[in-house]
Parts: C-alpha cells; structure tokens; sequence
C-alpha cells in the first residue's frame, strides 16, 4: 500500500513532469540572451532548469530544435493575440486603436527577456542560416503579414491615406526592432536606462500622424482623434 508521504511525493513528481518543459524553455531563452545562441551550452540550459542533459534531450533533440521552441513560446502567442485582435475588429472601434493594440503588444515583448530574441538571430544569422530562415517565416513573415492587414483595413475605411504597404510596414517594424536591438546591448549601458514602451508609444504617435487621412476642419468622421 502507497504510503500518504508517497502519494504526495508522487503528484508533486508528476506535476514537476509536465511543466519540466517549459522550466527548460525559461531556462533556455535566459541562457541565449546572456550568452547568443553559438556560446549556450545545452549542459548549461539544463542547470539552470534544475535537469538532468539527458532528461532536456527526452524533450529537444538538439540545441537548434530547442531554439525553435524558445521562439516558438516566447514569440508565437504575441502574433496568435494580434492576429486575434484583427480578426475581431469592428466598428466602431478605429483602425488606430487596433494598431495601438498591436504596437503594444511589441513594447511588452521588447520589454521582456524574449525581446533578447531579434538581437540573437541578426548577429547569428551568417553562421546558423537555418535558423535564420525558420525565424524570418515563423515570425517575421507572419508579424508583416499583420501589420499590413492592419494598414489595409485603415485605408480600405478611409482612415488612413494610401501608402505603399510593403514599404510602410517596413517603416513601421523598424523602431520596434531598433527598441529590441537597443535594450539588449548599447541600452545596458545607459545610466538613465532604456525605456521600449516610451519609445513604442512615441513612435505610434508620429506613425498615426503620417497615415490618417487629412480632413477638413471640423470633420469629426472616424479615426481621427488618437488612441
């Protein structure tokens, strides 16, 4: 008979079983952000994440299918809520808010660990090409492919002026790449500290005043007040 002590000892085990790999994925993503993807050890990851090496390999066969999955958990559930948010849109809400919503998204993500994550893949990304590729159509591609979703949507309403999309896009990922980029390298070395949200909402505010539709004064038609 299975003592109470067992038992307890046994759940507790089990409970530690199932979220073992997600603990490695933490454990990775800090590693790769203090460390690239080249210099992180998989002995070190597993460490860090209180495992054994071989228990991490029963999860992830190897250190570049373990990157996958960082980017996958860190990254992938920011796209999955602003592919959400756009496929709820309606009115009256304006195409603005939802691309304040969006942008928001960004400023959290390049206010966390995850936001190591760009920095690693364009210093990485002549020596591990693979990696580079799986990253730019896992998240790239598909974070463009909503931005310009978004775009069309404001010019189809008449909120925004016509522009080309591919170039706009471009225009509007760059700063929020650039607060990425910043924080996990130069922006360690600011006494007065590097703030992505700041940077974030101020770039939402001249974006917004480049794209809205210039109106006659007095013309109170959607999209014109800011988020």
């Amino acid at each position: 008979m299975v003592s109470a002590e067992a038992a307890v000892h046994a759940q507790r085990w089990r409970r530690r079983k199932e979220a073992r790999p997600g603990e490695i994925l933490d454990a990775a993503l800090d590693c790769f952000a203090e460390h690239g993807f080249a210099a992180t050890r998989l002995d070190d990851v597993a460490h860090r994440a209180g495992v054994t090496k071989g228990t991490l390999y029963l999860y992830f066969p190897n250190k570049e299918e373990l990157f996958k999955a960082v980017v996958a958990q860190a990254l992938v559930p920011n796209l999955e809520r602003g592919e959400a948010l756009l496929s709820e849109a309606a009115e009256p809400q304006s195409t603005a808010a939802l691309l304040a919503e969006v942008m928001r998204g960004w400023a959290e993500l390049a206010s966390s660990p995850a936001g190591a994550i760009p920095k690693i893949v364009v210093s990485e990304a002549g020596n591990f090409p693979d990696l580079a590729r799986f990253y730019r159509e896992q998240v790239v591609d598909r974070g463009m492919a909503l931005l310009r979703r978004v775009l069309q949507l404001g010019i189809a309403r008449g909120e925004f002026r016509a522009l080309d999309l591919d170039d706009t896009v471009r225009c509007v990922v760059a700063p929020l790449l650039m607060a990425m980029l910043w924080r996990h390298s130069l922006g360690r070395h600011e006494l007065a500290g590097f703030d992505p949200d700041a940077l974030c909402q101020t770039h939402l505010q001249l974006l917004l005043n480049g794209l809205r539709v210039c109106r006659p004064v007095g013309d109170r038609s959607i999209g014109k007040d800011a988020p």
